[in-house]
């Protein structure tokens, strides 16, 4: 077994060299060839370069080993026949019928609610990005304020994304949808926010939010009656990508409406 681990580490810290090896050259290729100046901090530089490679690597392993398995594994357990068949005779608010319907997996939507929220809050691409914008905005835009309301676009995307799953509707009508929102928010959004709305639906598809996200469609497309894994089990990354565009959005407008109906009153 302790073998086993040691070789899955040591499997992992290599690829994560290769990953890491193009970027280590770009960055001392542009400083020594082209700047032609050595840092004065090389020896933190390089060890810092190691702790990313150490930490990613056993960052990967930890989402390979645990939280991909049991983001499908949890898919799985939800959906399973005998689960919901046991929900719906304890849930007395569910009207009974003969058929597993889209609304006998509601437990689904929950999990994946509080999964997308949870998994958003916890990535550390938002957390730089939300540091940074609090730097650069002087204050104005707050880090935990900025990082619930993309916690809470993943969320809803992802919960919307479940249910497409469960119904079998094409993915596309959702994305098109999505994005004609997202257009017209765009041109009543205050101008500060747009860029970083924008930037915070990319940071947020990272190395803690896609593993279980991927895992759940899988999952769910794999137990859900009907539905084909390579159609129906991809497209949760993409909601997750496109709704806290709009939730942030939303965000700076409500403190703008707030600001200025505090204003009003004063």
């Amino acid at each position: 077994m302790a073998a086993e681990i040691f070789s899955e580490i040591l499997q992992t810290l290599i690829s994560t060299t290769k990953d890491i090896f193009p970027i280590v050259v770009i960055i001392f290729g542009f400083q020594f060839a082209v700047i032609r100046k050595i840092p004065p901090n090389l020896g933190k530089i390089i060890g810092g370069f190691i702790w990313v490679l150490i930490g990613l690597s056993l960052f990967l392993l930890g989402l390979e080993l645990c939280l991909f398995p049991l983001g499908r594994l949890m898919a799985a357990q939800l959906t399973d026949p005998v689960f919901i068949q046991s929900a719906k005779i304890t849930a007395s608010f569910i009207p009974p019928h003969d058929g597993v319907q889209w609304q006998d997996y509601y437990w689904i939507y929950l999990f994946a609610f509080l999964i997308g929220f949870s998994t958003t809050i916890a990535e550390p691409s938002l957390m730089a990005v939300a540091i940074k914008a609090n730097e650069v905005s002087g204050g104005a835009i707050g880090i935990w304020g900025l990082r619930i309301a993309v916690a809470i676009g993943v969320a809803v995307g992802i919960t919307l994304g479940s249910y497409r799953i469960v119904a079998g509707d094409p993915i596309h009508w959702y994305i098109m949808a999505g994005y004609v929102i997202v257009v017209a928010q765009t041109t009543i959004a205050p101008k500060m926010i747009i860029p970083l709305a924008y930037d915070s639906g990319g940071v947020t598809t990272s190395t803690v939010t896609v593993p279980l996200v991927a895992a759940l469609g899988l999952g769910l497309s794999e137990t859900v009656p009907g539905r084909n894994p390579l159609i129906d089990g991809f497209g949760l990354i993409a909601f997750a990508s496109l709704f806290p565009i709009m939730s942030v959005m939303a965000y700076a407008q409500a403190s703008q409406i707030w600001a200025n109906r505090k204003n009003k009153i004063m």
